[in-house]
């Protein structure tokens, strides 16, 4: 079902020709930042992948993913890709990419399942990135580095946009802060998962809250992971198990928390099994992708996913992700953005 959030005297600060310049601007100088930051360099990355290779992601677990038969190969089966983390993996391995380095890629996917509004389309747009590293690489402290690396990338593409378009105010925190879901959980006991964000967000600005995937101490997870990618387990320096992350801002214009990165260290043999066996999915570990992991021919690594629309959303100060991107949308959210001023694409 879908759900539209109203912003009380929403008016767009730039038309819609502006708003196409300042995408085009964002999405050439944030991604050339990332890369320069993580050491990165760019390949090409699929839209589709076979069926049955346990290299598309579930995401949460229950997400359909879009899939075709292809007539020229006998009637396989194709699905268009939820993300590319586990492929992008085995491009780090195919391409021998070494320790410090790693690759990105311009992420579309279509996701079926989403509950549409102003941050969810069927559209997804994302900079998938994977950089490989060392076994003692695998600590909480790389992983806050790696962090701080991405966030000095958001605070100089907010820099140039606001020169660019003077009407345009800096809005993110100077620092990230660093939470644990189990302690965020702690602190807001009485609140469900969401509302911690919002809390926590509106609090400090920008956040990373780790662990999650994994079951907090009332045995609930802050949100689901899919058990075959970030290690969300593996107990760290603070004595917490994981070693992954979402990362947010507080969304003046929608009043809200809002999700612009996940990402983490990428499983191991010793946590995907554990992770697997947790989930009863044990299965998984004969299909393609598990095997190679398994086997010890993929890389460690470290990446994640970091929106694009959701980036222009936020520098931009739009109330919809329609404003960023053409996608469908039902005929009433469509009439209630009309009525709202909320020119949707």
């Amino acid at each position: 079902m879908s759900y539209l959030i109203e912003p009380k005297d929403y008016r767009p600060l730039l038309d819609k020709y502006e708003t196409e310049q300042g995408i085009k601007v964002i999405k050439d100088f944030f991604q050339d930042n990332l890369a320069t930051g993580l050491r990165l360099r760019r390949v090409t990355g699929p839209l589709f992948v076979r069926r049955g290779l346990g290299i598309n992601d579930d995401l949460n677990g229950t997400e359909r993913p879009v899939s075709f038969t292809i007539s020229d190969m006998g009637g396989a089966v194709a699905e268009v890709v939820h993300s590319l983390a586990k492929w992008k993996r085995l491009t780090l391995a195919d391409y021998g990419v070494q320790p410090g380095y790693g690759i990105y890629t311009d992420m579309n996917a279509i996701r079926a399942d989403e509950e549409l509004g102003n941050l969810h389309s069927l559209y997804v747009d994302q900079w998938d990135w994977e950089r490989v590293i060392r076994p003692e690489d695998r600590t909480l402290h790389y992983l806050r580095r790696t962090v701080r690396r991405i966030y000095a990338a958001m605070l100089r593409t907010e820099f140039l946009v606001c020169e660019r378009f003077p009407q345009l105010q800096a809005s993110l925190a100077e620092e990230v802060t660093f939470i644990h879901a189990e302690e965020l959980r702690r602190r807001f006991p009485d609140l469900p998962p969401k509302e911690r964000e919002n809390r926590i967000a509106r609090e400090c600005g920008t956040v990373f809250i780790i662990g999650i995937g994994g079951p907090l101490g009332d045995g609930i997870p802050h949100d689901r992971r899919a058990p075959d990618y970030d290690d969300y387990s593996t107990v760290a320096e603070n004595g917490l198990p994981g070693l992954n992350g979402d990362l947010l801002v507080w969304n003046e214009v929608l009043g809200r928390a809002f999700e612009v990165s996940s990402m983490g260290i990428r499983v191991d043999r010793e946590a995907l099994k554990r992770q697997l066996q947790a989930d009863g999915k044990e299965e998984r570990l004969q299909l393609y992708f598990h095997r190679r992991l398994m086997e010890g021919s993929l890389p460690l690594s470290i990446g994640g996913g970091i929106g694009q629309s959701r980036l222009c959303m936020l520098y931009l100060r739009k109330a919809h992700i329609g404003e960023i991107q053409a996608s469908i949308w039902p005929d009433e959210m469509r009439e209630r953005c009309a009525a709202l001023g909320i020119p949707l694409i």
